[in-house]
């Protein structure tokens, strides 16, 4: 894919506001959640660690390569911003997938319930549920941010396009980061409903 900087423009715009989507509907709160697409086939542009993700601005987001490392413009947030803590599980998810452009992690708090309360959406028999997600494997537990997190996704996101973190959080990846928002969408309503 041929780099743009009105693509990244555009991305640095849709992230933002999918942060905002992401903060008004409950998702994530304070600096939790992040937000990450594919700019190129070796550069990703991810949300910054300990900024809330409701209130981000387009040039606070940084640019990564896919070993994490930061690249790219000598803007002030590639230079005073660490990339966010998972950025080893969002770029396992590229690594695994180069049909994914975009990944969210979030904290929906329904499905995290479902997660700690041992009810696995494996069972979901809701029709649209079941189109727009498939079935929705949980991981083992954790630690979040970690090497072992990376790893707990590493087999699972091959063959789904949503996942639940135990007692953490979720992981949705789509062609674009839009589909991975409206996946988060989907779970945590599907959640409410089976919850």
């Amino acid at each position: 894919m041929p780099y743009s900087l009105n693509t990244e423009r555009r991305l640095r715009e849709q992230i933002c506001y999918i942060g905002e989507l992401m903060h008004r509907f409950q998702y994530i709160d304070a600096t939790s959640g992040n937000i990450s697409a594919r700019l190129d086939h070796d550069r990703i542009l991810a949300t910054p660690s300990g900024l809330a993700k409701g209130f981000m601005k387009p040039d606070e987001l940084i640019v990564v390569d896919m070993e994490g490392k930061k690249v790219g413009p000598s803007t002030a947030a590639n230079r005073d911003l660490k990339p966010t803590s998972e950025i080893l599980m969002h770029l396992e998810a590229f690594k695994q997938r180069p049909d994914v452009m975009g990944v969210v992690h979030a904290h929906p708090p329904t499905a995290i319930a479902m997660s700690i309360a041992g009810i696995s959406f494996q069972q979901c028999t809701i029709p649209e549920a079941i189109v727009v997600l498939g079935l929705v494997p949980t991981t083992p537990y954790a630690t979040p941010s970690s090497a072992e997190n990376r790893d707990a996704i590493s087999q699972l996101i091959v063959m789904h396009d949503a996942i639940m973190l135990a007692y953490h959080g979720s992981l949705t990846v789509g062609p674009d980061v839009w589909t991975a928002y409206m996946r988060l969408e989907t779970l945590e309503h599907t959640a409410k409903i089976l919850y």
